[in-house]
């Protein structure tokens, strides 16, 4: 059983513990019997304690009345049931709560915004919807109020309304949450993109500053800004709006790389080209920007000068995929004279079918990794929290 289960399982353990002792201490009108009630919650325990939760929740839920005592506890117990993917019963527990008339306001509406949880977890958008927008406009409580907002908006971001997403979060959750300061600029780079493919370069630009203005650090607004300026024809000024995203996050500067390429290539000007990646190269050793170089420059110069690019760069920095790009290379040079060496076909073999594997993204929140970048994370859901994998086998 996972630890974060079982911990949770133990604090309701004991809060109703202590609700049957101090029911038991003070008699209430119509008890059940002392004894049959401390059976019951040792007999949870000890399932508990022998890993048998659906057995233990079972127990404990037969064991607890449901009064203002033991309000927190029942939805402590629903969570429960959401949490191990039983969301269904969990409905069944908050619905059964929020019928109870002596429920104070307080309750009722943390008892909603948890059967709001139930819901969006059941994919009941609808449902969940309608309750949180209610909570929102009918609690007096600060702190419900911030939290159904937050749910409202991960729901929105769920279903792809960004623009109704970015309505809820604005401005106090981006001003007070890091996480949803990164989802709401990368919410209107959705918007931008949309535009941009309607034809709407002018309100895509305008989603765009406006997602730089909230942060700051949003690589996606600059790729896109720089798309934009592409798209018109306006190649240095796409080269000099992807020249930021370095001094933004030196890490993602092989996104750079191909629309650097390309917009160069417009302007058919390889001496620039080269220029401006000798310059980043002395900012990052970057694999995929070796690999762009040299191929650059043999172009330019000739097989043995890409050659000594790349085993310069191995020298100072090992790399399989640059290692492999190299192994390319003398495999060109020597059927170019006329005596092909199988060793290095071998090797090259295996270079690749190691690259072939290789994960080139990871998500730096929940470790997800795969070949594409993802801005949001599959896994998680996290916003611009997907990096290049960097090291031996990666940029």
């Amino acid at each position: 059983m996972p630890d974060a289960l079982l911990l949770a399982l133990l604090v309701a353990a004991v809060a109703i513990g202590w609700w049957l002792g101090r029911r038991e201490r003070q008699g209430n009108r119509d008890p059940a019997p002392p004894n049959t009630l401390s059976r019951d919650y040792f007999v949870g325990l000890n399932y508990l304690l022998n890993e048998q939760p659906d057995r233990a929740i079972e127990t404990f839920v037969s064991a607890l009345e449901v009064n203002s005592e033991t309000v927190d506890t029942h939805i402590t117990l629903g969570n429960l049931f959401r949490t191990r993917g039983e969301a269904d019963r969990a409905v069944k527990i908050h619905q059964n709560l929020l019928a109870r008339p002596t429920l104070t306001a307080l309750q009722s509406d943390q008892v909603q915004l948890e059967l709001s949880r139930d819901f969006l977890h059941l994919g009941l958008f609808d449902r969940s919807e309608r309750l949180l927008q209610q909570l929102i406009r009918d609690t007096s409580h600060d702190d419900i109020r911030h939290a159904a907002k937050r749910l409202l908006a991960d729901l929105f971001d769920r279903e792809g309304e960004w623009q109704a997403a970015f309505d809820v979060a604005y401005p106090n959750l981006i001003r007070q949450h890091d996480d949803v300061r990164r989802a709401a600029a990368h919410w209107l780079c959705e918007m931008a993109d949309q535009e941009r493919h309607s034809a709407s370069p002018g309100l895509a630009r305008k989603h765009l500053r406006r997602a730089l203005s909230i942060d700051p650090r949003c690589v996606r607004a600059n790729l896109l800004l720089s798309a934009l300026a592409q798209d018109t024809g306006h190649y240095r000024e796409a080269i000099r709006i992807l020249m930021r995203i370095p001094d933004q996050d030196l890490d993602m500067m092989p996104i750079v790389l191909e629309p650097l390429h390309h917009a160069y290539r417009m302007l058919d000007d390889e001496s620039g080209l080269v220029t401006c990646l000798e310059e980043l190269l002395e900012r990052a050793h970057v694999t995929s920007l070796i690999i762009l170089l040299a191929e650059t420059q043999r172009r330019r110069l000739g097989m043995q000068v890409a050659i000594d690019l790349v085993s310069e760069q191995l020298n100072r920095a090992p790399s399989l995929g640059a290692l492999d790009y190299l192994l390319d290379l003398y495999q060109h040079q020597q059927q170019e004279r006329g005596a092909p060496d199988n060793r290095l076909q071998l090797l090259k073999q295996h270079t690749h079918a190691l690259l072939a594997v290789r994960p080139r993204h990871r998500c730096q929140r929940c470790g997800f990794a795969g070949q594409p970048l993802h801005w949001q994370c599959p896994s998680c859901r996290s916003w611009g929290t997907t990096r290049p994998i960097t090291g031996i086998e990666g940029e």
